[in-house]
């Protein structure tokens, strides 16, 4: 009997862990998820989402963001021999569809921890180019209106942290991919035809361009273009589960 004694109080000991496991692997799986996206808020936009577990692993998601013009990013505008600008603000909208790969199962309630997957971003936005163009013939006024629509494709790596049973915080740390973007332009008030070709000169030069082959083709006859250029995402992300 007095053998058996310990064997009793460590049994007793490890009822209460036994239970919390048991309850652990018994907790209703949340599998919808609503989230803000909180570092967009910087730039001025504005992303909900909503994501699905359709597995213990697997997660499908579609986010939906609007930008407005305001935002702490500002792009400069032109300043040289043949352009001045103001600096160019731009609004609309970018729709992304995502499938997450989560390595740890789904136990916990919610999906969560490291995670890897693809997204698709459609983005459409617009933007106002207007200000002075300047040649030996004077000075001329122009106003364009800019359509900017983009398709890329792309891969990311983030953690979603559990801070509660139902609330948790997303880290997509890499979102690298490539896409392809279209530049349109509207005329309002039009340039002369020496514009363009000083404008193609000049879009060459500005650095977000420097390690592609930015060559521009606008003319008067040919107001939209086409490029493909490397696109990156990255952010945090509040989120509740259900």
């Amino acid at each position: 009997m007095k053998s058996l004694l310990p064997i009793l109080i460590l049994l007793l000991s490890m009822a209460p862990v036994l239970a919390q496991e048991e309850q652990k692997e018994t907790r209703p799986m949340h599998k919808n998820e609503v989230k803000f996206q909180l570092t967009d808020v910087i730039n001025g936009r504005y992303t909900v989402g909503y994501e699905r577990a359709v597995g213990r692993h697997i997660g499908v998601a579609l986010s939906v963001g609007n930008k407005t013009k305001d935002g702490l990013l500002k792009i400069s505008g032109l300043d040289s021999e043949f352009f001045k600008t103001n600096d160019l603000t731009y609004s609309g909208f970018r729709i992304v569809p995502e499938v997450k790969y989560y390595l740890n199962e789904h136990t916990q309630g919610m999906l969560s921890g490291f995670y890897f997957g693809a997204y698709i971003t459609y983005v459409n936005l617009k933007s106002e180019f207007k200000g002075i163009y300047m040649n030996e013939d004077g000075d001329f006024p122009f106003h364009y209106d800019v359509n900017i629509r983009t398709n890329s494709l792309g891969f990311m790596v983030g953690y979603k942290l559990p801070v509660s049973k139902r609330f948790y915080i997303d880290f997509m740390i890499a979102g690298p991919g490539a896409g392809n973007y279209r530049f349109e332009f509207k005329e309002i008030v039009a340039a002369p035809d020496e514009f363009w070709i000083d404008l193609n000169d000049e879009l060459e030069l500005i650095s977000i361009f420097d390690l592609i082959n930015a060559d521009f083709e606008f003319s008067s006859s040919n107001t939209s273009d086409s490029l493909i250029l490397p696109s990156f995402r990255y952010g945090i992300t509040l989120g509740y589960s259900f």
